[in-house]
């Protein structure tokens, strides 16, 4: 019987992340759950993995940080096994609102977890699945990274954008090992990321900007980057796939 895939998920505690984690337990992976502050909704999250059928640890620590990086997948490696996928999901905005008026420790703070936090989690997945001889990445990303998002938060958008240069070309690195690379890029979601950037009304605001004509669910996002997972993703790598509404 093949050994079921192990796959780390960077802010699995909520929002896409939780989902993530519920999406891939149903598809027979075992995961390893990484969170920054909320024990017990990551703890509730991976009870509900457990009850799916699959194995789950939860260990907490912030990927700005290589120490953090390296214990999560130390730990996933420990208890679970080899690792063969990963899930790069934890982000942070800081507050809404012109980049003329944004405080430095904001910038500096979206800058670290959203891109240098990727980089350090990548470079391990990457260390991890030469080992094991292959696996999959998939990069979270958002709709801001070609929006540009003009009033919001453009510091944010650049991370994104970086982090589809960072999915394109670690996808041409990494392809002679094995290893795919791809980028899910959602548009706006119902999560409570918009309450903790100072506008929990956001998606229902955007909805008339969406030719769908309402926000994202956070399972929607997760059944693309499920499939990323999936053998019907076998032969791409190196794609950001859009889940905006069609904005």
């Amino acid at each position: 019987m093949p050994a079921r895939p192990v796959t780390v998920v960077t802010g699995g505690s909520r929002g896409i992340g939780a989902a993530t984690c519920l999406r891939l337990a149903a598809d027979g992976h075992d995961l390893a759950l990484g969170y920054t502050r909320d024990a017990a909704a990551a703890e509730a999250v991976a009870e509900r993995v457990r009850a799916a059928g699959a194995r789950c640890v939860t260990v907490r620590g912030d990927i700005s940080e290589e120490c953090a990086v390296e214990r999560l997948f130390d730990i996933a490696g420990a208890e679970l096994g080899r690792v063969t996928g990963l899930v790069n999901n934890a982000g942070v905005t800081g507050p809404l609102g012109r980049l003329a008026d944004a405080r430095t420790e904001d910038l500096r703070r979206v800058v670290e977890v959203n891109l240098l936090g990727y980089l350090l989690c990548c470079r391990r997945a990457a260390r991890d699945m030469a080992d094991a001889g292959g696996g999959a990445i998939v990069n979270v990303s958002s709709a801001a990274a070609t929006l540009g998002s003009p009033g919001e938060y453009v510091h944010y958008a650049a991370t994104k954008a970086a982090t589809d240069a960072l999915t394109v070309g670690l996808a041409k690195e990494l392809g002679p090992d094995g290893i795919r690379v791809n980028g899910v890029a959602p548009g706006v979601t119902e999560t409570d990321m918009h309450a903790a950037m100072g506008d929990p009304d956001r998606p229902a605001k955007a909805a008339a900007t969406i030719p769908l004509g309402r926000p994202g669910r956070p399972d929607e996002i997760a059944g693309a980057i499920a499939w990323l997972f999936s053998p019907d993703a076998s032969y791409t790598t190196g794609t950001v796939l859009r889940v905006s509404g069609g904005r």
